[in-house]
This record gives structure tokens, C-alpha cells and sequence, in this order.
């Protein structure tokens, strides 16, 4: 078999162009679409990566009060109230941290990322950060520390060949945590 492909790139006939136009076109489609599917994964990291900076500045947000419990030898966010310890937690305002990272704007419940020319870029939505107060007298374990995890669903439009196709939704999970050094 590959001896006819060579005798046939090898002639002098012309009856390779078309299999050399077959090869070229055939080396575009591959390309393209690896290329799309890095541009979803670029995104989709960019995404990751500013949903983890928006949760980390609410985690350094609750430093304060983080730090109040560990002057007291504890490790969690809380506050003395009445001879007793209260939990004191700041969820700050995230989706706005988000907004100003990505340069996303609000569209009916969505947070979306447009092109200068108005397509879609990709959206965000459904935002739930849950933050776990370290308990009191934790000590020193790694497990027992003040952590901030959060998820988010993203959708970013996939286009192949000119066409749209079903897009691409994921849920991006992002963890944070304090743990005081001294």
C-alpha cells in the first residue's frame, strides 16, 4: 500500500494533487479542532483561576476574625459574646470580585463574558461558596482549618466549521484555606 502512495506522489501525472489536497484538508479539521478544544480549556482554567482569587480574598477578608481566635489559642473565626465564643464570618461579595477579575456583566441572572463585536464569550451563574469555621480548640491539625470551598457552572458556546454545536457546561470547583503561621 505504501509503495502505490509513493509511486503515486513520486509520478510526474498529477494524480497525487488530490490526495495531497485530501492530506491538507484533512491536517486543517485536525487542527481546528484541537485548537477549539484548547481555547475551551484555556477558558475554562481562566474561570478556575479568578473564581479561586475572588474566594481567596474572602478568605483574607476573614483574617481578622481568624486572627482573633488564635490570639486566643484557637484557630477559627470567632468572637467573644457574652463570656462565650460566637462564630464571626465575612462571605464578602464574590460575584463582584468576579466580575471586576473577568470583566464580566450582569445579563438577566447570568454573568457573562462578550466579545467586542457582542457573541458570547462564555457565562457564569450559580455560585454557592460554603465556608467551614475551623472548630474551637483545634490545635495544630490540618484537617480541622478555616476553609472556603465553592463551585460554579460555566458554558462556553463551541463552534466547529462555522457552525455552533451544542455548548460546552461545566461545574468549576475551587477550594481555599487559612492556616495560621507563626
Amino acid at each position: 500500500m505504501t509503495d502505490i502512495i509513493k509511486k503515486i506522489l513520486r509520478g510526474k501525472g498529477g494524480a497525487g494533487f488530490p490526495l495531497i489536497i485530501a492530506i491538507t484538508l484533512s491536517l486543517v479539521i485536525i487542527f481546528t479542532g484541537i485548537s477549539e478544544y484548547f481555547r475551551l480549556m484555556i477558558i475554562a482554567q481562566g474561570v478556575r483561576d479568578a473564581v479561586q482569587a475572588a474566594v481567596i480574598s474572602t478568605v483574607v477578608e476573614n483574617y481578622d476574625d481568624v486572627y482573633h481566635g488564635v490570639r486566643e489559642g484557637y484557630s477559627g473565626a470567632y468572637q467573644p459574646y457574652a463570656g462565650d465564643f460566637e462564630e464571626s464570618l465575612d462571605y464578602g461579595d464574590i460575584y463582584d470580585r468576579l466580575d471586576g477579575i473577568l470583566g464580566l456583566s450582569n445579563s438577566s441572572g447570568y454573568h457573562e463574558k462578550r466579545t467586542p463585536d457582542g457573541k458570547l464569550e462564555f457565562k457564569v451563574w450559580n455560585l454557592d461558596v460554603d465556608i467551614r469555621n475551623a472548630p474551637l480548640a483545634s490545635g495544630d491539625q490540618a484537617s480541622a482549618r478555616f476553609e472556603a470551598d465553592s463551585t460554579i457552572l460555566l458554558e462556553v458556546p463551541v463552534s466547529f466549521g462555522g457552525k455552533l454545536l451544542p455548548p460546552m457546561t461545566i461545574k468549576v470547583k475551587t477550594s481555599a484555606g487559612y492556616i495560621p503561621r507563626f
